[in-house]
């Protein structure tokens, strides 16, 4: 998991060759105004989602992973919380992974808990296990797929 500033993207580019791509397209965005919906800049290897969602209580959380992209997640209208634990940690999977959606949820319990404020965005690997939309109220953000290579 890596956490962070938007103006300080550029030192992760190095980390996936697609990095670069996804906060380039992010820079052009109106990210006040941008619509929701997803739009695909790579195929399926780079995908931005902009959704409108109820945030729900830490005890609500249900942890997830994903095998086949990378997330980056930016809060866009107030702040989100996010649960996270290392994929290694965990034991209790609720149903299994499912390879068409890319996700397996867990029963186990975050060990870690974060708060994004708008302007900062958060990566999660395939490592992380991780509880998104924590909070009160309604959030606008952006989830960023980008394709593990």
């Amino acid at each position: 998991m890596i956490i962070d500033n938007l103006v300080n993207a550029a030192r992760y580019f190095q980390l996936h060759p697609l990095f670069e791509k996804a906060f380039d397209y992010l820079n052009q965005l109106d990210l006040d105004g941008v619509e929701t919906g997803t739009t695909e800049i790579e195929g399926n290897q780079l995908k931005v989602s902009v959704v409108e969602t109820k945030l729900k209580p830490e005890t609500e959380a249900r942890l997830e992973t994903h095998q086949k992209y990378i997330d980056i997640q930016i809060p866009l209208s107030c702040a989100e919380s996010y649960g996270w634990r290392s994929l290694s940690s965990l034991r209790d999977s609720e149903t299994g992974y499912h390879e068409a959606n890319d996700i397996e949820f867990y029963h186990d319990r975050p060990t870690t808990w974060i708060t994004l404020q708008p302007g900062e965005f958060v990566i999660f690997t395939p490592e992380d296990g991780h509880a998104p939309l924590v909070g009160e109220g309604n959030i606008r953000k952006i989830i960023i797929k980008i394709a593990v290579v």
